[in-house]
């Protein structure tokens, strides 16, 4: 069962970076630009799980994580937000926003791999108890 993974970063090379963090991993990635590309994203392939960039231009990543999470059909899906150590209070509002963890930047590819594969162990549980 392959879970598919969104990455929304305004910076290349941080969707890159993540990326090739996560090659060896049996998941399909797709990637978006800023908040607003990334529901566009969503609707059009529902990922299982979101990397994404607080500081965004169009839409930043604590108003898409909100609505991700507000939303009935897509409040399951597991949201990471990827943001600077210097960003303490948006992390926290980022929590009331309702994401499911957070990874400090500079990413650390075992932090990465972690988190991920804890959350995604959650979405492969409910996919099972769903059929």
């Amino acid at each position: 069962m392959t879970n598919r993974i969104l990455i929304v970063d305004d910076t290349e090379t941080m969707r890159l970076t993540q990326q090739m963090m996560l090659k060896d991993e049996d998941c399909e990635i797709e990637m978006a630009t800023n908040g607003l590309d990334a529901l566009e994203k969503i609707k059009a392939n529902r990922p299982d799980l979101v990397l994404m960039d607080i500081m965004m231009p169009e839409m930043d990543g604590i108003e898409c994580c909100r609505r991700i999470k507000g939303s009935p059909e897509w409040s399951d899906i597991k949201v990471v937000m990827v943001t600077t150590r210097s960003e303490y209070a948006r992390v926290k509002e980022a929590f009331a926003a309702g994401c499911d963890d957070y990874i400090n930047k500079p990413v650390d590819k075992q932090e990465l791999l972690t988190k991920v594969n804890d959350l995604l162990k959650f979405v492969s549980l409910r996919k099972l108890l769903q059929n």
